[in-house]
């Protein structure tokens, strides 16, 4: 039988060795083993089923009697969903939602997340665009390749641990983390700074530092994209990528991550919406393959978690197969969690049937319940499915949690060519400073915080912002240019999934616009998200990657330019054909070299 070993389980149980009462653990331990068992028995085939299907539900606030709330019922009471992914919300009333639909639940629900770089990638109240007011919530880290910046794997553990602490405290308990994937092609559309970076063994320990950090605290973590996202260019919530590796290449490169998360002692690995024809010799997505799911992960590589697919409303499966189609092969293929299914009824009536037909046996269902169900009994959810509400605002958004999240992001900012030595700005010479941000979407906030930060330490800083419609405004930065004795650009460009690869380039014009003033002025570029962009204008003379759009990013990359902090980031991807992974030049910060003057 599955299970699930978190060290704060037992205290959530009220078990600790300290107090000796390691057989109230074991006596807790065969309750919870009654239960499933109680419990599996006492469902029937379709709420069994049911069981197996986790839909997206959304962040916001919810009102009884309204038409959402309806849905959610329907699905809670009528369906017996097993689970939910959670999506963006205010940390307070993610969990108000969550308790009121738990207590609605006959079977507690197993309440899931992305928050693959912490909590506030999903625990976030948004912002009020017309007054530039961020509502704040959870903390929020810089992406994973700027964790894999920092060569600390410590700081991978934290994220996890702050990822448990603040996800629990609203009800979530399973993480959709790691991202596994090694990123080694700089066309990824989808994966690019979500992933650790490029060297798979280096991928692998900052892997299983996270994994460990989320488990050590109490939330289940999940591995993905299995068997391996990170070489591919098409974005696969809109169609299906193939990856052409071999079996020989996928054991030295995509797999080795995934191996040391099992290890670990990961709780659940998730499939990747990718065709891997020459590991099954077929075009079939790995997510829906028991070449893949079931004999490479399951018997080959011994993992016996949680299977859980990728989204099942994603462009890879949708435009081929319908809904009920795509559940049947998820669970013929060994998936045990059918992950946004774009219709919940339709899911479970075709698994249903294919059961009534003798297409799956029952006992295979059975064998996903069991494991669903064992999780919840090891988390404690059989005992206490609901969370305090009170204490929400004493572990979400800590200062203590920011603090770590604000460490990790100073010690990300990579340096990679400061080749007329403009670093730190605002040396003898370089009093006039333009900062130019660029954002590829319209977003009131995006540079805010950078801006904010620099013209705090480099008075008479001047800024100006344009986006992708801003075609209009190159003339006028151009014009500023011509007046400054430093420009800085400032490029938010980050990976959205499902919108495609332009959102990952710069606009020619923009392009353009930071290669002319560049070759007449000193110039720094500043990525915040995609760090391929360089090849757009190669020649420019000073290049640094922020890596994340996050405040926590944003404030660290302006103390670093303005030499509050010291720049020691490494790259941990290659940037072709200009810089290998390693690189990074190390630029001490003003106090340090005044420290050293001295």
């Amino acid at each position: 039988m599955l299970r699930i070993v978190l060290p704060l389980i037992l205290l959530t149980l009220g078990c600790t060795r300290a107090s000796g009462s390691l057989p109230e653990a074991v006596d807790a331990q065969e309750a919870g083993d009654a239960w499933v068992e109680s419990t599996l028995a006492r469902l029937t085939l379709r709420e069994k089923v049911g069981q197996m299907v986790f839909p997206f539900v959304t962040g916001e606030y919810l009102a009884v009697g309204s038409e959402a709330y309806d849905r959610l019922r329907d699905w809670v009471v009528e369906r017996r969903v097993g689970g939910l992914i959670i999506s963006i919300g205010p940390p307070l009333e993610v969990a108000a939602k969550l308790n009121l639909l738990q207590q609605l639940a006959d079977v507690p629900l197993l309440v899931t997340a992305d928050l693959e770089y912490g909590p506030g990638m999903r625990l976030h109240g948004g912002v009020v665009p017309q007054w530039r007011l961020d509502l704040g919530g959870a903390t929020s880290f810089p992406p994973p390749m700027a964790i894999g910046a920092t060569g600390d794997e410590r700081l991978a553990y934290e994220m996890g641990r702050v990822t448990a602490l603040e996800g629990r405290a609203v009800g979530i308990r399973l993480s959709y983390a790691p991202i596994a994937d090694v990123n080694n092609n700089p066309g990824n559309p989808v994966i690019n700074t979500r992933s650790y970076g490029a060297d798979p063994r280096r991928v692998a320990a900052f892997v299983a530092a996270h994994v460990r950090g989320l488990q050590d605290h109490g939330m289940l973590a999940t591995a993905k994209h299995f068997p391996g996202h990170g070489d591919t260019n098409v974005d696969s919530h809109l169609d299906l990528p193939v990856i052409t590796a071999d079996r020989a290449r996928a054991d030295t490169v995509e797999l080795v991550p995934f191996r040391a998360a099992i290890a670990a002692g990961v709780a659940a690995v998730m499939g990747g919406h990718i065709a891997f024809p020459k590991l099954t010799g077929d075009s079939v997505s790995a997510t829906l393959s028991p070449a893949i799911m079931t004999e490479l992960l399951g018997e080959e590589l011994g993992f016996k978690g949680l299977v859980v697919t990728d989204a099942l409303n994603m462009g890879a499966i949708v435009k081929r197969y319908g809904a009920g189609q795509a559940a049947v092969l998820a669970v013929k293929a060994g998936n045990d969690v059918l992950l946004m299914p774009p219709d919940v009824g339709a899911a479970i009536d075709a698994v249903v049937a294919a059961v009534e037909r003798g297409e799956i046996p029952e006992s295979r269902i059975d064998a996903s319940v069991r494991k669903l169900l064992q999780v919840k009994a090891d988390l404690g959810l059989h005992r206490e499915r609901l969370v305090d509400l009170n204490r929400i605002p004493e572990v979400v958004g800590n200062p203590a949690h920011r603090a770590l999240a604000a460490e990790a992001a100073e010690r990300s900012i990579t340096a990679v060519r400061d080749r007329q030595r403009l670093l730190p700005l605002g040396g003898a010479g370089r009093r006039r400073v333009l900062s130019v941000v660029y954002t590829a979407n319209p977003d009131p906030l995006a540079g805010s915080v950078f801006q904010q930060t620099l013209a705090s330490h480099l008075p008479g800083v001047r800024t100006m912002t344009l986006d992708a419609r801003a075609a209009s405004e190159l003339s006028a930065v151009r014009a500023a240019a011509n007046r400054a004795d430093v420009v800085v650009f400032s490029l938010f460009v980050r990976v959205l999934p499902g919108a495609g690869t332009g959102t990952l380039a710069v606009p020619a014009s923009v392009a353009g616009l930071i290669s002319e003033v560049g070759a007449r002025r000193p110039t720094v570029v500043v990525a915040f998200g995609n760090p391929y962009v360089l090849e757009q204008f190669p020649n420019i003379g000073t290049y640094v990657l922020a890596w994340g759009q996050e405040a926590a990013s944003q404030r660290a990359a302006a103390r670093a330019l303005a030499g509050e902090v010291p720049i020691t980031g490494k790259l941990p991807i290659d940037l072709p054909p200009f810089h290998a992974r390693g690189e990074g030049l190390e630029i001490a910060g003003r106090r340090a070299s005044a420290g050293a003057a001295q």
